[in-house]
């Protein structure tokens, strides 16, 4: 079997919080308690595992590769919601959607502060 990642956990101040929101903007499931983390599974079978950790824990980037039409229906969900998008991982491009790759990316902050993005193209 080649290797292949099964699942991380991810730091948050309210995994429920963290875990929902998450799952609203790129319209996915919360999955069951689990222990002490709050799942949600992604297309490829990776799961995410939110877990509570206070206030100490640094701030990771997540980047999730979507469809266009997924694209446009989670940009659309962010900007519904107020959250604030920039075109760049540094955050000095607000507002807009960056075009490496030949797609379209954005990068938004999650509920713990965590760096997430959204691509339809992957880098080459």
């Amino acid at each position: 079997m080649p290797v292949q990642l099964n699942h991380t956990i991810v730091s948050a101040h309210d995994k429920h919080a963290s875990a929902a929101f998450l799952a609203a903007i790129l319209d996915l499931e919360v999955g069951k308690p689990s222990g002490p983390f709050i799942p949600v599974e992604l297309g490829n079978g990776v799961t995410l595992d939110y877990m509570n950790r206070g206030d100490d824990f640094t701030s990771e980037h997540y980047a999730f590769l979507v469809d266009d039409a997924l694209f446009d229906a989670a940009y659309q969900r962010l900007l519904d919601r107020g959250v604030a998008t920039w075109a760049d991982p540094d955050h000095h491009e607000p507002g807009a959607i960056n075009t490496r790759w030949g797609g379209r990316g954005v990068y938004f902050p999650d509920p713990a502060g965590h760096n997430l993005e959204i691509l339809t193209r992957a880098p080459s």
